[in-house]
């Protein structure tokens, strides 16, 4: 029998509400997402917030660095609507996290799997971003689960493999094709694939042998899986 697909909202569910808060998140829960999708950066002072540009100006209307601020004067300038990790975690519930790292940083890996520690979240919290983040988090925590995102059809080579001892390989949806999935199962490791936001290219995906999807519109991919069972099972 078939492992089930992983639904992964993207950065919550932010067709209906703004991306990267608890709203968003607590949304793409009711949805029935499998794990959440979440940008986390570091304060000024050292606090893991969760935040996808480096400024707030996109989400915001703030043109203001986040590691110019502290996590004080975040709140201030969005009425408190920039969550902390730590808030992230409480909210998803038993739900996993996908931690995104941006614009990661040596200190910003060591405070994220810090706090992620600090909360006993171990267990549900795994990462993704490209090789020289997920170099800091393997350096930080020897246990964490890794999805390496990787950009190109060219495998990633042996000895960077050996390094970060990714479970998983991220890739952009245009890039997935059943060659790809087939070797990187026979590598054993399993396809992420991000974003995918319509029905038809979640669908191709589903037969291409994909893992897990990451999308903005995560009850759109629940009908998807839904109608994917039915279809199997008839």
């Amino acid at each position: 029998m078939a492992t089930p697909v992983t639904a992964v909202a993207h950065r919550g569910d932010p067709y209906r509400a703004r991306e990267n808060t608890l709203p968003s998140i607590r949304s793409a829960v009711e949805r029935g997402a499998d794990a959440i999708e979440i940008d986390v950066r570091i304060t000024r002072d050292g606090v893991p917030v969760l935040l996808h540009d480096s400024t707030l100006e996109r989400l915001w209307g703030h043109d203001r660095r986040l590691d110019r601020l502290t996590h004080q004067e975040v709140g201030e300038l969005t009425g408190g609507g920039v969550p902390t990790l730590r808030e992230a975690l409480l909210a998803a519930g038993a739900h996993r996290l996908m931690v995104d790292l941006p614009g990661s940083t040596d200190e910003s890996v060591r405070r994220t799997v810090a706090v992620v520690r600090e909360c006993g979240a171990g267990e549900r919290a795994y990462y993704c971003a490209g090789p020289a983040a997920m170099l800091r988090v393997r350096a930080a925590d020897p246990s964490a689960e890794i999805a390496l995102t990787w950009t190109t059809l060219a495998p990633p080579r042996p000895v960077l493999l050996d390094a970060v001892r990714p479970r998983w390989l991220n890739y952009r949806f245009g890039l997935v094709s059943r060659e790809l999935t087939d070797r990187v199962h026979r590598d054993g490791l399993l396809v992420s694939a991000w974003t995918a936001d319509t029905k038809r290219t979640m669908r191709r995906l589903i037969r291409r042998g994909v893992d897990s999807i990451t999308t903005n519109r995560v009850d759109a991919l629940r009908d998807v899986l839904a109608n994917s069972r039915t279809d199997a099972s008839t």
